[in-house]
């Protein structure tokens, strides 16, 4: 599953070829978390309350492009790396 950006122990994930709604995986000290694109919302699993809120806060600024990093995973294209939170 290619990372596509990781900042403060949180590695930000999306499978190839996935089904259902758009979506993306955060992993942070063994735990995961799968979280909607569009809305932004928590979909299954969970992380510590700092490192969701810090997910959260990351996918609102590069909503655009974790929806096109969904679409070029849907095709089997590589995935662009996304800047991480600062």
């Amino acid at each position: 599953m290619p990372t596509v950006s990781r900042f403060y122990g949180i590695a930000i994930q999306m499978f190839f070829k996935e089904h259902g709604i758009p979506h993306f995986h955060a992993r942070y000290s063994g735990q995961i978390a799968v979280f909607a694109i569009d809305p932004l919302e928590l979909l299954r699993g969970s992380l510590p309350d700092r490192a969701e809120r810090l997910v959260g806060e990351w996918a609102q600024l590069h909503q655009a492009e974790l929806m096109r990093n969904w679409q070029h995973a849907r095709a089997g294209e590589p995935l662009e790396q996304i800047e991480p939170l600062q």
